[in-house]
Formats: C-alpha cells, structure tokens, sequence
C-alpha cells in the first residue's frame, strides 16, 4: 500500500505561510512516483487549497491517514500520533528548553523525527535550508526600518523611506525592483551629509549573509575591509552617493584572550572559552549592523548591554539600526530580548534603562529581529526550499521506519538528521537526553 506524505498546516504564527513542499513539486512527485499527498486545509498558506487540488493532492482537515507528515516549524506537542514520522524544524538541538516538552512528547509516542537544519554533506554543508531567504528578507526590512527610523529622527525625505516591510511585496522580484529605484536614487541625488559614510556590516559570510549581501548589492555599494573603515569617518570630501559595506569574518569578530597568542580559526571553533569579543571597535563606524553569523552560548557575545550604555555617554551614536537575522534572545546582540512577529517586527532598546520598546520611536538603537524572516517572502522561499528537499521524498516514503536504525534505510542526509527513531535519541544526538530530564 502506497504511503501518504501529510502536509500540515502551520500554526505556530500568525503569519506563517510557508510550506515544505508547493504545488509544483506535489505534482511532479505524483506523476513521477504515483505518491500521494494530503495537504491540511490553511486559509493563509500562500499556496491555496485549489492550487493543491488540481496538482492532484488531497485536501483534509486533518492527517490522521498519513504516517509521514512534514510542516515547517515546531508542532504543538497534541498533535503527535503513536509510531508517525515527523519532518520539520525541531529547534532541539541546543537543548532548547521551550522544545523540550514537545521532544517529550514525541518520545512518549515513539515518534521518527527527522529535523531539516541537520540535512548535511559529508563535509557538513548544509543542504535544505531557508537561510538566504532569511538574509533577502532581513535586508529588505533593515533598509525600511533605516528610512523609518531616519524619517523619526527628522529626515523626512529620505530615499529609503521609499522601500516596504519584505512581506507587502508580491514577490522577491517586486523588492528587487523598488530597491534598484531607491539605490538609482542614491546615486543621481546622494544621500544628507550628515549620514555620511553610511555603511553597512555584515557578521557572516554563509548563506544569510550572502542573502542579505544580494539586497544590499542594489544599492551603490563599495565594499571597504573592516580596517578601513577607521579610516572612513576621517577622509574629507567623502562622495555623498556611496554607501560602503564591510563582512566581518571570525577573525575580526573574537580575539584570543592570552593577546601573546594569534587567531586560528579551528582553535576558536574547538575552544571559543579561549576568546574574547573584538567587535566593539567597529561597531562606532556602522550605521547599519546586519548580523548574519551562527551564534551559541560558548562564543562571545558581539554587542552587550554595557557596551551600548558605554556608546551613548558620548551623544547618539552613528548606528541607526540592527538587522538580527540570527535573532537569538539574549544572544549575540544582547539585548535581543526576544525574536519579534511580522506584524510587530521591530523595537528600539535604550541602554540608559535598559529597556525595549515595541516602536520606531524612542531613544536608542533600533532592533529589527523577526524570527521566521523567510515567510515573509513565503512564495520564492518556499519553492526554493522544496527544491532542494524534493528529491529525498521518495526514500523517505519508501524506508521502513519500523526497522532497526542501524538497517534503516535511508540517503546519509537524511539519515544524519534523525533525531529521533522509534522514539528514541539516535546516537548522534544522545547529548539531549540531559535536557529532557524532568
């Protein structure tokens, strides 16, 4: 008997639209294979219930039928059935503990979890991801959140005031298109001299970065080092129709503490409690920080609370705005209290109270930190996803998920990233276990 791939409706967000798996590839993994899929009925997918339709999917209210079900972000720990596999964006593999009761759930059931972030290469590469989208999104809503912000400030007439939220597009190509008219603008009528240089720094160089790197590239953009930049703020007769950019790199992110030693970057990944934050020193000569980078606890932080009460003894600093892709709360930028909603999607932290403000307005840095970025542009990210995933849907519905892990049969991405089977924490990922304690 044929297996039913379940897709689910997203429930996690308000504005959550994306979906594993579009129209378009339904359709060709049932002419293809013969699979069937039934689709759970949303009224804000940004795919329809017809368009599923006619690609010859069924449209359900629930997925009792299917012993595959994939959706996108976390699952409500209710919905978990005995003995069902699960292919979704788990977020338990820090040890979240927001996730754990859901984990918990899943190995009461004995559950198969499959978890896309951990879909890699033989040389760990990553190979189905939303995260370029996350940078394309993340930049569009940092150059509308700078033409706001400016705009709150008094620069009433400013050229980025021109460019919207990433999701009150149509498509990506509709972004693309008005911020191309936004950077002509810049280059035909320069910029208030009192912005000038305005630059743009990038932590990261992986795929976020080089998503939000693509947005900025409309622009008249010059790339400086970050060496270079010292130099910026001091050169006279600056052109007003430039704006720069600079991608920070590990090296110029940590330093070692022992200041006799020099940066290697496989000892800073195999000991980062050696390390110590070196990006305070550029963080004067930004006027937009997007920050693209990984991030966990065993790193230094990039830009704290007290540095940023250190930044404003002096008067308003030159940065308007941070762009938190990597949006971890009380991570890396630290006063990302929290990742923010579509609709509410951005807050301004003063550091002399050392508080948050859900606005545009107030004293202090501007924070745009929305954590599902790429449902924003939930059409053209969705659609890249499912081709990068589509090709694994047949051995997935093919494997024999009631048969010992070690004779599971399944491609080695996929296999890398079961987390759980039969309910059960995988070898790999045996180290969660300590979390999942009551």
């Amino acid at each position: 008997m044929r297996v039913k791939i379940g897709i689910r409706h997203e429930d996690k967000y308000a504005m959550e639209r994306r979906t594993p798996l579009t129209p378009r590839h339904v359709k060709m993994l049932k002419e293809k294979y013969d699979l069937e899929f039934i689709v759970q009925t949303s009224p804000k997918r940004i795919f329809t219930d017809e368009e599923y339709r006619k690609a010859g999917a069924e449209v359900a209210e629930n997925l009792a039928e299917c012993p595959v079900i994939m959706g996108v972000k976390e699952i409500p720990a209710d919905f978990f059935e005995k003995n069902k596999t699960y292919i979704f964006f788990s977020h338990v593999i820090k040890g979240q503990s927001y996730n754990m009761p859901m984990l918990r759930k899943m190995t009461e059931n004995s559950c198969h979890l499959i978890d896309y972030e951990q879909v890699v290469d033989d040389q760990g590469k990553r190979l189905i991801f939303f995260g370029k989208f996350a940078g394309l999104a993340g930049m569009i809503n940092s150059l509308w959140s700078l033409g706001q912000r400016l705009k709150v400030k008094g620069y009433t007439d400013n050229p980025f005031l021109k460019i919207k939220q990433s999701y009150q597009y149509d498509s990506l190509a509709d972004a693309k298109k008005e911020i191309s008219e936004v950077g002509r603008k810049i280059a035909e009528k320069g910029l208030p001299k009192e912005l000038l240089p305005l630059t743009i720094g990038f932590t990261g160089y992986g795929n976020v970065s080089i998503g939000a790197q693509e947005i900025a590239a409309l622009l008249p953009i010059k790339e400086v080092t970050p060496e270079k930049l010292f130099e910026l703020q001091n050169r006279n007769n600056l052109p007003d129709n430039i704006i720069y950019k600079t991608v920070f790199q590990e090296k110029h992110i940590s330093k070692p503490k022992d200041s006799s030693h020099t940066f290697e970057l496989q000892d800073y990944y195999n000991h980062p409690e050696k390390y110590e934050n070196n990006f305070e020193q550029y963080i004067p000569h930004l006027t937009i920080l997007m920050n693209c980078m990984y991030w966990d606890t065993r790193y230094p932080r990039i830009f704290t609370k007290d540095f940023a009460r250190k930044l404003y003894q002096h008067g308003e600093p030159k940065i308007k705005v941070i762009g938190d892709v990597t949006c971890d709360p009380d991570g890396s930028i630290e006063f990302t209290h929290k990742g923010t909603e579509i609709e509410d999607p951005v807050f301004v932290y003063n550091p002399h109270t050392d508080t948050p403000t859900m606005s545009f307005e107030g004293d202090g840095i501007l924070v745009m930190a929305v954590d599902i970025l790429p449902s924003e542009l939930p059409r053209d990210s969705s659609e890249a996803f499912g081709d990068a995933l589509v090709s694994f849907i047949k051995p997935i519905a093919d494997a024999d998920f009631e048969s010992d892990f070690e004779s599971l049969e399944l491609p080695s991405p996929i296999k890398k990233a079961m987390i759980l089977h039969k309910g059960k924490l995988t070898p790999d990922y045996k180290y969660i276990q300590q979390y999942l304690q009551d």
